[in-house]
């Protein structure tokens, strides 16, 4: 990953990054397409239940851990890059 960062801010270094930065606000676009799906079906969910569904509340804890991860990337302060460059988040978000 060295040769991914220049700290310089110039060279292609940085045009790489911006190439991995473009495919993060695509799978960021995606996240945020199943988040909205999550959010929905837990409240039609626990409209009609009266009590969360477990797997979805896991699976919007991680989604949102990873949107927190992908934007964390994108707004340069981080340079550890989100899944599929690294595992997928589990949990709750935390800052790491």
């Amino acid at each position: 990953m060295s040769e991914l960062t220049n700290k310089e801010g110039g060279g292609e270094g940085i045009w790489i990054r911006a190439l991995y930065m473009l495919l993060f606000v695509l799978l960021y676009s995606v996240a945020e397409f199943v988040m909205v799906a999550v959010v929905l079906v837990q409240f039609g969910y626990r409209a009609i239940n009266d009590a969360s569904h477990p797997r979805l509340l896991s699976l919007g804890a991680s989604i949102s851990r990873y949107i927190y991860q992908v934007l964390r990337y994108l707004s340069f302060n981080t340079e550890i890059m989100p899944y599929p460059f690294s595992e997928w988040p589990e949990g709750e978000p935390s800052d790491d």
